[in-house]
């Protein structure tokens, strides 16, 4: 197949749709098929292979980290990407990736997929809680039920954001394909282990607590920074690593100097991907996740797949990941019952050691490979349905996959 893809963000720009695209568009090369993928230009954007084109873009005041893509410049390029004879049209994003995505996909007569990434009406709740509860899920409900409708399948990365676009409303055919990972050996996790910690000067064995992700409001830090309080009466050593950066990360670390947590608590900043990253896994005893807005979490899929256990609140996306309580354990939104599961995890050495095992043998069912070919599937069904449609006129929008 030759597939298009269209997103509004994308590396350099660190979220997890750029992770997303980025491991379903190599798996699917690695299938054989070809993936072009439109994003938007950034200051930093180099080094791109030739399937990636960058659109001339300019920044967001209010949010300097993103870029909007400026339509005329890819509505030029209209013949160039017809020439390019694609199969199917996959949009990433729902702002302007999604209509000038649609607006491709009816110009170049393909099928269109639309990936349902961010829970967006409960990242309005934390960002703009002043607005009335009715008048933000009119923000949200209503454009998400259009922008639903408007495609020929949904890619949804958990059970739970599949019920929550079904209680919207959409009827469009939805198909669950979380992001799968890409498993390779941990090259010496001990040596990185020690690595990490004496960068860091860490002690060999202070119990350390490892938070990955973007530092904002609607991932629930401030939970973790209550839990660890609560720990401390148990564990007086123990230490919570931050990985990350964001708009919260200031009041967080004035709330940490505020408690006395300073000697418990380090902002790391954002940490490299490839190489920083695996360490600091390595490095940790526990990684610990208090956000209830995550569709799936691909932190979590990392950090088990490097064998480093999870305590996680178990809603939306994780959820899914948590309930086999394999390589994990589910904590309630509460400081003092989340900081009981760590205590008991930490003073167990033998159950660190089986939780470790449990979390790779987790991360295998959610291979790459596996992901990978149920999204390549998908778009087949989605190819033979609207084909159906041409040649009948008739279209049964309750289609389930």
């Amino acid at each position: 197949m030759r597939i298009l893809m269209i997103s509004d963000t994308y590396f350099p720009r660190i979220s997890g749709v750029a992770t997303s695209i980025r491991s379903f568009r190599q798996g699917l090369e690695q299938l054989g098929h070809q993936v072009d993928l439109l994003v938007p230009d950034y200051d930093s954007s180099t080094g791109d292979d030739p399937g990636i084109v960058r659109i001339p873009s300019r920044k967001i005041r209010l949010y300097p980290e993103e870029r909007l893509m400026q339509p005329r410049t890819l509505l030029r390029s209209r013949a160039k990407l017809a020439a390019r004879q694609y199969d199917v049209l996959h949009i990433q994003t729902p702002f302007v990736a999604h209509y000038l995505g649609n607006h491709l996909a009816r110009r170049l007569k393909l099928p269109v997929i639309s990936s349902y990434h961010t829970y967006f009406e409960a990242y309005l709740g934390h960002y703009y809680g002043k607005i009335p509860t009715r008048i933000r899920q009119a923000m949200v409900r209503i454009p998400s039920r259009q922008q639903c409708a408007a495609v020929d399948g949904l890619i949804v990365p958990s059970q739970a954001m599949a019920a929550v676009l079904r209680n919207y409303g959409v009827n469009t055919p939805i198909q669950v394909i979380p992001t799968g990972i890409r498993l390779s050996p941990q090259p010496h996790p001990a040596e990185q282990r020690v690595c990490f910690r004496k960068r860091h000067e860490i002690a060999e064995h202070r119990p350390v607590l490892l938070y990955a992700g973007r530092i904002a409001p609607e991932k629930n830090i401030g939970l973790l920074l209550s839990m660890l309080r609560q720990l401390r009466q148990q564990r007086p050593d123990v230490l919570l690593l931050l990985a990350g950066d964001g708009p919260a990360r200031p009041s967080l670390e004035k709330e940490a100097r505020d408690t006395q947590l300073t000697d418990h608590v380090r902002f790391l900043g954002y940490l490299d991907h490839l190489l920083e990253l695996p360490q600091a896994y390595a490095a940790a005893d526990l990684l610990v996740f208090a956000s209830e807005t995550e569709t799936q979490g691909m932190v979590l899929l990392e950090a088990l797949a490097a064998g480093l256990p999870v305590v996680a609140v178990p809603v939306m996306g994780a959820a899914d990941l948590l309930h086999s309580g394999m390589g994990t354990r589910s904590a309630p939104a509460d400081a003092g019952a989340f900081a009981r599961i760590c205590a008991d995890i930490l003073a167990d050495p033998n159950l660190l050691e089986q939780l470790s095992t449990e979390a790779r043998n987790l991360a295998h069912q959610w291979s790459e490979n596996i992901m990978v070919t149920k999204l390549a599937d998908f778009y087949l069904d989605v190819i033979a349905q609207k084909n159906t449609v041409r040649a009948t006129g008739f279209v049964d929008k309750h289609k389930s996959h």
